[in-house]
């Protein structure tokens, strides 16, 4: 008997359950407002376009390490940014989009049965797939000092989260970092969404208050997808643990998984300009206040969401139903329990779409509201 398909460990691909809300939002006479997806809709900034093409004629294979340039743009921005001191390139690491990293990286830590991966009780799916793709144990939990640390072999914090928007605490961070050391349990931090701060500022793991100035056991993921809008680029990076970076570095050579010449030179130039980061952020800003503003008008409680691109939002009734709600107003968002049963009665909105998109979805809430 042949064995049992790998796609048989992994839950329902949940993004499928939407479609028949999909095309009644679709019918709407106006047409779809589409707030499901967190995929950046705004131009790519010229800058990145303009080095992306210059690095068009590149014939040779990349190195899975990257150039020394984007080796030095990584280390610089990190320093810049977020405050880590003392990067060199052995505590770097692109990537092929962060998403790939989440779902394979339990794999290349050579986890499997027996092992232990944690995660928030709330979390991008991607994380539980990981552990499950390689026979690992998926564990969620509220507060990750709490977990039993035996078989405990991987922990991600992921702030800002995905989906609430919530922010660690410095505190809670250097408290995680503290008992992940004493039980040697390694830590991934998801901070994708780190530039992307409204009621909050938030903290990479790798700030020295957190991390005591070593590196050791601890690494952040970034990504260009939502701060440059190279979703489609597949522009990410990792940082830290230079022996985590090095053995994977090592696997990865192996695969091949390189990020293309041109994307890598995109990705200097999307590294060190920041004016760019601030003129996508005033957009998001704008979006976000105009329709958290029109949700509360619609009876909407809105909860966390102090960063990141999306509203985690209620109306305390079963989140498919809100979800078909919204759906008949032409409005399509993502129910809460997508990232996991304790979000059941919420439905996460992203901010993502063009203005005047938003501007339709805040219209059709208003006069929701009036009828």
């Amino acid at each position: 008997m042949s064995a049992a398909p790998v796609s048989s460990r992994l839950p329902v691909f949940p993004w499928d359950k939407l479609v028949p809300y999909k095309s009644t939002a679709a019918a709407h006479p106006d047409g779809v407002v589409d707030l499901s997806v967190g995929t950046p809709v705004d131009p790519v900034p010229e800058l990145i376009r303009r080095a992306l093409v210059s690095a068009a004629d590149s014939p040779g294979y990349p190195t899975v390490w990257g150039t020394e340039a984007l080796r030095d743009a990584l280390t610089g921005w990190a320093g810049r940014r977020l405050g880590a001191a003392g990067l060199e390139h052995a505590n770097v690491l692109p990537v092929v989009g962060s998403k790939e990293l989440v779902a394979w990286l339990p794999t290349q830590l050579g986890l499997g049965a027996g092992d232990k991966v944690a995660h928030p009780r709330l979390a991008y799916p991607t994380y539980e797939v990981g552990a499950r793709l390689c026979g690992a144990e998926p564990v969620a939990y509220d507060d990750p000092t709490e977990l039993d640390p035996s078989g405990l072999r991987l922990l991600w914090l992921n702030s800002p989260s995905n989906p609430t928007g919530r922010v660690l605490s410095r505190e809670e961070l250097t408290r995680t970092v503290a008992w992940a050391r004493e039980h040697g349990v390694l830590v991934f931090s998801d901070e994708c969404y780190l530039e992307l701060g409204w009621e909050a500022e938030p903290v990479s793991v790798l700030h020295p208050d957190v991390c005591g100035g070593t590196y050791e056991g601890i690494v952040a993921v970034h990504s260009l997808s939502k701060r440059s809008n190279l979703a489609g680029y597949r522009a990410a990076f990792v940082l830290g643990d230079a022996a985590v970076l090095g053995e994977l570095l090592q696997i990865r050579k192996h695969g091949g998984m390189m990020i293309p010449a041109p994307v890598q030179a995109a990705t200097v130039a999307a590294l060190g300009d920041d004016t760019h980061v601030a003129e996508q952020r005033a957009r998001y800003a704008r979006r976000r206040t105009v329709l958290r503003a029109a949700l509360e008008g619609h009876g909407f409680r809105v909860e966390h969401s102090e960063a990141g691109l999306y509203l985690w939002a209620t109306r305390d009734e079963p989140c498919w139903e809100t979800v078909a709600h919204l759906a008949r107003l032409g409005i399509l968002v993502a129910p809460g329990d997508f990232y996991g049963p304790a979000g059941d009665r919420f439905v996460r909105i992203a901010v993502t779409a063009t203005d005047e998109r938003v501007d339709a979805a805040v219209e059709r809430l208003a006069k929701a509201v009036s009828a």
